[in-house]
């Protein structure tokens, strides 16, 4: 009795050790998919980020010229709000570029261009162009 017992335990290892091997096996088949995935969701945040930077930042420098009058002072204020992002004062569009004698429904635009570029690599050196807009008007 002990002989058939001592066969079944060792019969019940085998398969352990064969369910261990195909749960690597499966493991390894999965994990670049899971890392691949990761690595999307990571990219997709950090442009979201970035889009949600240039927004407020283009909304920043448009009420800066709305009250201000002030090309310069809006492009520091957009530029100032998207500092994280390192964008330069010639991707900043103010339009139009004053706002004296406008009338009540003359608005004035904020537009800044930014190449987002992907952090991973993964994609090559390529990027995504993104703008953040915003409109206020003249006078606050």
């Amino acid at each position: 009795m002990s002989g058939t017992t001592a066969w079944r335990r060792h019969r019940a290892g085998q398969r352990l050790l064969a369910e261990r091997g195909a749960a690597i096996v499966e493991f390894a088949l999965v994990l670049p998919v899971l890392l691949v995935l990761l690595l999307g969701i990571v990219e997709y945040s950090l442009a979201f980020n970035a889009q949600a930077t240039l927004s407020a930042a283009a909304r920043e420098g448009a009420r800066t010229m709305a009250l201000a009058n002030n090309v310069g002072q809006a492009r520091t204020a957009a530029q100032n709000a998207a500092a994280e992002l390192g964008v330069p004062a010639s991707a900043i569009t103010v339009s139009p570029s004053s706002c004296t004698g406008a009338s009540a429904t003359t608005a004035v635009t904020v537009t800044i261009r930014h190449r987002q570029v992907f952090v991973s690599g993964f994609l090559g050196d390529t990027g995504i162009d993104l703008t953040g807009r915003a409109a206020m008007r003249c006078g606050g």
